[in-house]
């Protein structure tokens, strides 16, 4: 048994899907766990001799990835050359039993290797097939390589985060693989209920640039609606105010106000009322035109006593606020912990391990406190090819031609 067997349990509603993973470090791999997490079979198909280049990142315990075993759990290892006409007549096998398959290589190189999608649409057109890349299958750019770096820059997002008046800042998480991992999952779903729907499959085309530039949200729709330009402006919302972060006597914490009521329970907590009366603060517009004043004027009120009173205080009025926590607070996070978003993996070889849970949660399936490991390298091979009824040198055996029963 390998050492992320699945267990053929039915873990979330895509149980009985079986995803052909070609993808490798963040965006792709991000995508599968995703459909992973909901219930998916994911095959690993892993390139000879190393494997996923994430196998190599840091940090390390017991000499193996962290990385990689955070984002590719659950998953099944198996190492094919598609250039060797061999491992062509197993990934071929695989193609014929998988309901989806996902890629992020640059444009066109799967079709370098004979793989092209028009013509895996015509010879197992029941394929979901799903290619995530910098800037899409179409466009001036898609030929071109590209990093989150690259696409948070293009997408503009860069130029609206960080301090006011400061550099364009790249967001401290890579969200340009991230959206796209996410933007990719929905449209596998959404292809697969479509198969069912049409009895076809369907290509998914996203892009990392796409997708941050439908995370701009209003950034974007501002822009085109006003033409202003937006630039960053640190943790302040550009049109609510108050809606940023704000220094307590000990420590920062943050504080939101999106209408006219909450701002008002704001003023009575901090001893102000008469800011609802003042004209720099008294409407939406005026304190966005006033926000510098403002938030000078709620620093000199709350730096006189610890965040904890005014947060308690803030609670108790339902004026929406929070203590700015950093990733250690958040480890140790009661609220974190009772949504099970920190989770356990028992590695062999790593040995125990903690790594972020799953967001969704859906009632009908279990959430379970542990995942199973990232698979070794090319370890799922022996049991992939006796299940395609093939011998440990890829020759037909007796069994060969069973196929697996259609699920989607």
């Amino acid at each position: 048994m390998t050492k992320a067997a699945d267990t053929h349990a039915p873990r979330g509603p895509l149980h009985g899907v079986r995803v052909l993973d070609l993808t490798r470090v963040l965006a792709g791999p991000f995508c599968t766990l995703l459909l992973w997490e909901l219930g998916a079979e994911v095959i690993k198909v892993e390139a000879p001799g190393h494997g996923d280049d994430t196998r190599l990142f840091p940090p390390y315990q017991n000499g193996e990835s962290v990385y990689f075993a955070g984002v590719n759990r659950g998953k099944r290892s198996i190492a094919l050359d598609l250039k060797s006409p061999a491992d062509r007549v197993i990934f071929e096998r695989l193609l014929a039993q998988a309901d989806v398959l996902v890629e992020n290589f640059r444009p066109g190189t799967l079709a370098k290797l004979g793989y092209a999608p028009t013509d895996l649409e015509a010879r197992f057109p029941q394929l979901v097939i799903a290619s995530i890349s910098g800037f899409g299958q179409t466009g001036p750019l898609a030929p071109l390589p590209a990093y989150d770096l690259v696409a948070q820059a293009l997408s503009g997002m860069m130029s609206i985060n960080g301090p006011e008046g400061g550099e364009p800042t790249r967001l401290g998480v890579s969200m340009g693989d991230l959206g796209a991992g996410m933007f990719a999952a929905i449209g596998i779903i959404a292809a697969l209920y479509g198969k069912q729907q049409f009895q076809r499959g369907a290509r998914v085309d996203v892009a990392m640039l796409d997708s941050l530039v439908m995370l701009l949200e209003q950034a974007l729709v501002r822009g085109l609606a006003t033409g202003e330009k937006q630039r960053a402006t640190g943790s302040r919302h550009s049109v609510i105010t108050p809606f940023d972060a704000f220094r307590c006597a000990d420590r920062w914490i943050v504080i939101g106000c999106a209408n006219e009521k909450l701002f008002a329970a704001l003023a009575r907590t901090l001893g102000r009322p008469d800011w609802t009366t003042d004209p720099r603060f008294d409407s939406m517009l005026a304190r966005a035109a006033h926000h510098v004043a403002l938030k000078a004027e709620m620093e000199a009120t709350l730096g006189q006593a610890p965040a904890a009173q005014w947060l308690a205080a803030l609670e108790a009025a339902g004026v929406p606020a929070a203590p700015i926590h950093y990733i250690e607070d958040v480890i140790n996070d009661p609220q974190i912990a009772a949504r099970n978003m920190i989770v356990g993996i028992d590695d062999p070889e790593m040995g125990s391990l903690r790594v972020s849970g799953s967001p969704i949660k859906i009632s009908g399936y279990a959430d379970p406190p542990t995942r199973p490991p990232a698979p070794n390298y090319d370890e799922a091979r022996a049991e992939l090819l006796a299940s395609l009824g093939l011998d440990a040198d890829g020759r037909a055996t007796e069994t060969a031609g069973a196929s697996r029963p259609e699920v989607w």
